[in-house]
């Protein structure tokens, strides 16, 4: 076993007599007696104090940091020491990622993770910790989408101090401790005539986003920067190549989410829509920012735009038109009928209609295809009413003596 274990109450002294004797140090009594002491992989001495007749404990502490070293999980005892906030301000400085997605797991960590287990170092803490503060957090009424965010944002901290070797384990991942649960709801799309109702109550200059929303699937990001040049009524498609991203409230032109560019079947409808909108609101030049609010400047002839010539603020149009058009149309102010809802509603109608999951990942933009449909796996049309329908077409024309006229030959 590296290592030893240190007695200091007592040393050995060789007596006069030539034989080893303990002798009382002038530590006697006072303080802990054991000191376990090793060399580190750094080649830094470590050290563990113990009390009085905790000798077996100081013992089984130095074998399990020895089978730690010979088996490569070794991980410095003081390291842990380091509070979550110390640790989060280092790990977040670290982070190169999407200016947006920044900003957003920032504010979740400050807002929601440091103030109740930020003093906390990292080597103490527990499950039950955690387990506490998802209870607060469900007190405050978060909803369950948004807590399970916060959740993974702790989980991704704690897991990169797992690889900096700064603690063994990342508690989240503990099988005392659940992520929160998402609600049991199914999604439940709109019905056409309150997407209709909807479109009525909007300005006019912005009816037309409900046609592409709805008929194209996008994002309401994407709908903000979709541009003359992403429109290409001569091979009915609509390339969607940006949208107008807000990073802390200030706009810039951004890949779709994911960075997934992608091409949309452009409907003949939604076609005529457009080149009626556009004939009576030519688009507007706006120059952005790319992607960071440094960044290069980009300009696209924008097919929607403020009354004030500049390009829509998600957060002013939720507000000031969208959510005033659900009060005219009769639709609750609830986080599912927001702009969003008009993607799901397009999902139906596709999956209505026969349409392939892989194809819908494609057009939404998913990455996954899987998340495609287990979000919208209850919105396909049963195999039964598939079997009906194909047994129908079959045996619900005219009929002549022989049985069904569509019938294939010898059956």
């Amino acid at each position: 076993m590296p290592g030893h274990i240190q007695d200091r109450w007592y040393t050995t002294k060789t007596g006069p007599d030539g034989k080893a004797v303990k002798v009382k140090t002038d530590r006697y009594g006072v303080g802990l007696r054991y000191r376990a002491r090793y060399v580190g992989p750094d080649g830094t001495e470590k050290s563990q104090s113990f009390p009085d007749k905790q000798k077996r404990k100081a013992e089984a502490w130095l074998a399990e940091i020895s089978a730690d070293l010979r088996q490569g999980r070794y991980v410095d005892p003081s390291a842990g020491r380091m509070t979550l906030s110390q640790y989060a301000a280092q790990w977040l400085n670290s982070l190169s990622m999407d200016p947006s997605t920044y900003a957003g797991t920032e504010q979740r960590i400050r807002l929601h993770i440091l103030p109740y287990l930020g003093a906390r170092s990292l080597g103490a803490l527990r499950p039950s910790h955690l387990r506490d503060w998802l209870r607060e957090l469900e007190r405050q009424n978060l909803a369950a989408t948004y807590r399970r965010v916060i959740f993974a944002n702790l989980s991704t901290l704690l897991t990169a101090a797992v690889e900096d070797r700064l603690i063994f384990q990342n508690p989240c991942r503990s099988t005392a401790v659940r992520a929160p649960r998402l609600d049991a709801r199914r999604l439940v799309p709109w019905h056409r005539d309150r997407v209709h109702a909807v479109r009525g109550a909007l300005p006019h200059h912005f009816r037309p986003m409900v046609d592409v929303a709805g008929g194209c699937g996008l994002r309401q990001g994407e709908i903000f920067g979709l541009a003359v040049d992403g429109v290409d009524a001569l091979d009915s498609v609509v390339h969607v190549v940006r949208q107008v991203k807000l990073i802390g409230n200030r706009p810039v032109f951004a890949p779709p989410k994911g960075g997934k560019l992608r091409d949309v079947p452009l409907p003949d409808s939604v076609a005529a829509v457009l080149d009626d909108h556009i004939t009576r609101h030519p688009p507007m030049s706006v120059t952005l920012p790319w992607k960071v609010l440094d960044g290069p400047p980009v300009t696209a002839d924008l097919l929607f735009y403020g009354d004030d010539s500049r390009e829509l603020n998600r957060n002013v149009f939720n507000r000031v038109i969208w959510r005033p058009a659900l009060t005219a149309a009769g639709v609750p102010h609830a986080r599912e009928n927001g702009m969003h809802a008009l993607r799901h509603f397009y999902a139906s109608v596709l999956l209505d209609a026969g349409e392939s999951i892989k194809a819908l990942s494609e057009y939404l933009g998913h990455y996954d295809a899987g998340f495609t449909l287990r979000t919208y796996t209850h919105l396909m049309p049963s195999s039964e009413k598939r079997t009906k329908e194909a047994v129908d077409r079959v045996f619900g024309g005219p009929r002549g003596d022989d049985g069904p006229t569509m019938a294939p030959d010898g059956e």
